[in-house]
């Protein structure tokens, strides 16, 4: 009996874990699919209104399923205020800046830059709680950095230096952003629930972003060729939809922190995919940077001994 139960927990451990690498691997092809939609002389806010106008609705739906839940707790107009800014800042300002990265950057550059949110969840967490940095922390930091030097020189070398400069750091701005909605969006998703959560803030971005949209842009800038409405379609079903709600099944399997380590695997699947579908070159040093970034996102995503 003891094995059977074994057995059922080993399975469902190993079920989590592939739904989170799915959902890793889907959420890094975004990159993928903005370069490819950029061939086709689309801007970024035109992409983002886009991918919201496909995306939100599904959120949406599933905020309303988790409200009819009898434990739902009613909010507070402290609590949507928390909702909007968290809203504003994780899904609209670190979207924006990260499409306006990618204009100028490689994928594979925008992905591995991305990929630094935990380290500034640490410095952020750490400022909150007026508390100091610790050595592995600190070596974590060190590491990180260190590899996105190399990836930039690498990317300085294929493309102009001030072009390359400003894109990566539009896309610095969007992790410090994704981080920054990290750290504050803790108490609110306890409180207010995950799907509920994610449904409400994607539906503030969306209001943003169309907002935007509306003031800078004519309507018939959604004129847009067949192929770009596909790949804003695969954009945001492939690498919106399908890793949230994958990562939140795996979590539930595998839990938190396994589930961040396995997301480690997100920048190395965008360099892959980045050189097969966008035929973006890999070099030493890119793959030494990535390597860095790596080991220093798991030195401080890994449990310190005590």
């Amino acid at each position: 009996m003891s094995q059977t139960k074994h057995n059922s927990s080993s399975n469902e451990a190993l079920v989590g874990a592939a739904w989170v690498f799915i959902s890793a691997i889907a959420f890094s092809a975004k990159a993928i699919f903005v370069k490819l939609a950029y061939a086709y002389s689309v801007d970024a806010l035109t992409l983002m209104a886009l991918r919201m106008l496909i995306s939100t609705p599904f959120f949406m739906v599933m905020a309303v399923m988790a409200s009819r839940d009898g434990s739902s707790i009613a909010l507070s107009s402290r609590d949507w205020v928390s909702i909007v800014v968290l809203g504003l800042t994780g899904m609209y300002f670190s979207q924006l800046f990260d499409f306006l990265g990618l204009e100028r950057v490689s994928a594979g550059m925008e992905r591995t830059i991305l990929f630094l949110y935990p380290t500034f969840v640490v410095v952020i967490s750490a400022l909150q709680a007026g508390r100091a940095i610790g050595k592995q922390e600190i070596l974590a930091l060190i590491l990180s950095y260190a590899g996105i030097i190399l990836v930039a020189t690498h990317e300085i070398s294929f493309a102009k230096n001030a072009e390359t400069l400003l894109g990566a750091g539009f896309v610095f701005i969007s992790s410090m952003t994704y981080a920054s909605y990290l750290v504050g969006s803790g108490p609110a998703i306890h409180k207010v629930g995950t799907q509920r959560f994610t449904g409400y803030t994607m539906t503030v971005a969306c209001i943003a972003v169309l907002t935007h949209f509306s003031v800078t842009h004519p309507i018939t800038s959604l004129e847009l060729p067949r192929q770009v409405y596909i790949l804003g379609f695969f954009m945001a079903i492939v690498s919106t939809v399908l890793p949230v709600v994958l990562l939140n099944m795996g979590i539930k399997k595998v839990g938190g922190s396994k589930a961040s380590l396995i997301g480690s695997v997100g920048p190395v699947s965008t360099v892959l995919l980045a050189a097969v579908f966008l035929d973006e070159p890999i070099t030493v040093k890119q793959i030494i940077g990535t390597g860095l970034v790596l080991a220093g996102v798991l030195a401080i995503t890994l449990p310190q001994k005590k």
